[in-house]
């Protein structure tokens, strides 16, 4: 064991809001528009292409039904 104290992990950014429902059609999670690949691959990712698709996937909202977003 070593007597320095170790780093805390950092913080994996994500833009996860706990609306984890998946929209059969699209392929993407109704909360934050990503595809079950990105998610599982997520915490993996470097920083950088992390905040590329997030960047991103407010475009992505459009590709699922208004009604399943709750929206009319």
């Amino acid at each position: 064991m070593s007597d320095t104290p170790s780093k805390p992990p950092a913080a994996v950014s994500s833009p996860c809001i706990m609306v984890c429902t998946v929209d059969g059609k699209s392929g993407l999670c109704l909360g934050c528009y990503r595809t079950l690949q990105e998610i599982a691959q997520w915490s993996r990712l470097p920083e950088p292409e992390r905040q590329r698709l997030m960047a991103i996937l407010p475009l992505r909202a459009s590709r699922i039904d208004p009604a399943l977003r709750g929206e009319q």
